[in-house]
C-alpha cells in the first residue's frame, strides 16, 4: 500500500528531514489565512538524509498525478530528489538546469514544473543584512560550509555580473565528501565564474576552523551544513577564530544552533555581525507559496513585514 493518501482539499507538501518540527506547520495556517488561500493545507513528507532514489520518485509521481496535490517546497533533498526524479519533470526551469537541484515543484496547465528558488531566496536574505558595497569596500571573502543546494545558490548569487565590484575576493567551500565537491565544481564551472573559488574537504570540524582563520577580515561565514538542525552539532570547534568583523550566518534559525552560540560569544571580542537563518527561512517559503498557487507575494515593505509579524506570532504557539 502507498504511504500518499489522495488529497481531499488543496495540498502542498513539505519534503525534508524532520517536518513536524518546523515552525511552518504552525505559520502556513496563519499565512494561509491572511492570502486568502481559503481551504489550502501544508503536509509534512520525511526522508532521511540521502534516500533511496525510488523514494524520492514515489513522492514526485504522487504530487504529479494527484490532482488536488498542488506542489511541494524541497530542502535538504534538492540536489538528491533532482537526481532521482529529473525525467519526471515536464518543465525544468533554467536555475535548477543550471544547479541541478529542486526546491519547489508546481503545477501549471497539467505540467509538472521543478523549480530551483534558492537563487532568489538567498539573495532576498543576503541583500537584507549585507551592507551593499561590502565586498568591494572590504576585499572580503565568502566561507561556506556544506556544497549542498544552499551554497550553489548563495555562490551564484554572489558572483553575479550585475553586483559590478562588489564581489567576495575568493569564495571557499567545504564539504565533509569529496563527490559532492566534485560535483559543485562542476556545477560552477557551468556559471562561469568570476571571483576565485576553493575546495577543501574537510572531513572533520578542525579543517574547517583552519579554513576560517586564513579568511580576510569581514568575510563571510556561513553554516550551510545543516549541522544545528538536521543533525546535532555545529561544522566548527569551539576553539575556531571567526575573522574580525566577519559576518556569521547560520543558515538554521530552529535546532540546537551550536554554530550561532560559537559566533554569539565571540561577537564582542572579534566585532562580528551575527545572522540566523529566520529572513532566509522567510523568503524561502513565501518564494515557494508563490508560485505553488500562482498568487504575488512581496518581498520587502510593510506587507512583507507584516508576513514577518504573522510567522514569529504564529511560531509562539
Amino acid at each position: 500500500m502507498s504511504r500518499y493518501q489522495p488529497a481531499t482539499q488543496p495540498t502542498f507538501y513539505f519534503i525534508g528531514v524532520t517536518t513536524a518540527k518546523s515552525s511552518i506547520m504552525r505559520v502556513f495556517p496563519a499565512w494561509a489565512r491572511h492570502l486568502g488561500l481559503k481551504d489550502a493545507v501544508l503536509k509534512g513528507i520525511d526522508f532521511p538524509l540521502h534516500a533511496e532514489p525510488g523514494a524520492y520518485r514515489e513522492a514526485v509521481a504522487f504530487i504529479k498525478n494527484d490532482p488536488l496535490s498542488l506542489g511541494a517546497l524541497v530542502t535538504t533533498h534538492k540536489i538528491d530528489l533532482f537526481n532521482a526524479a529529473r525525467d519526471m519533470f515536464d518543465v525544468i526551469d533554467p536555475h535548477a538546469l543550471l544547479m541541478h537541484e529542486t526546491s519547489c515543484l508546481s503545477k501549471r496547465d497539467g505540467k509538472l514544473i521543478c523549480h530551483a528558488k534558492d537563487p532568489i531566496s538567498s539573495g532576498l536574505a543576503i541583500d537584507g543584512f549585507v551592507p551593499e558595497g561590502h565586498f568591494a569596500r572590504t576585499g572580503a571573502e565568502v566561507l561556506s560550509m556544506g556544497a549542498g543546494g544552499s551554497t550553489i545558490a548563495i555562490t551564484w548569487h554572489l558572483m553575479q555580473e550585475k553586483r559590478g565590484a562588489d564581489v567576495p575576493s575568493r569564495i571557499v567551500v567545504t564539504n565533509r565528501s569529496q563527490p559532492r565537491l566534485d560535483e559543485l565544481k562542476h556545477i560552477h564551472a557551468a556559471m562561469a565564474p568570476r571571483v576565485k573559488i576553493d575546495y577543501v574537504l574537510a572531513d572533520r570540524p578542525e579543517l574547517n576552523d583552519a579554513a576560517m582563520a586564513a579568511l580576510k577580515p569581514g568575510s563571510l561565514v556561513i553554516n550551510a551544513t545543516g549541522l544545528g538542525k538536521d543533525a546535532p552539532g555545529s561544522p566548527i570547534t569551539d576553539a575556531g577564530i571567526f575573522p574580525e568583523q566577519a559576518i556569521a550566518w547560520d543558515l538554521n534559525y530552529r535546532g540546537d544552533l551550536v554554530f550561532l552560540d560559537q559566533a554569539r560569544r565571540q561577537e564582542a571580542a572579534r566585532g562580528l555581525q551575527v545572522e540566523d537563518g529566520w529572513t532566509y527561512f522567510l523568503h524561502g517559503w513565501t518564494q515557494v507559496i508563490a508560485e505553488v498557487f500562482d498568487i504575488d507575494i512581496p518581498t520587502s515593505g510593510p506587507s512583507f513585514d507584516e508576513i514577518s509579524r504573522i510567522a514569529i506570532e504564529a511560531a509562539k504557539g
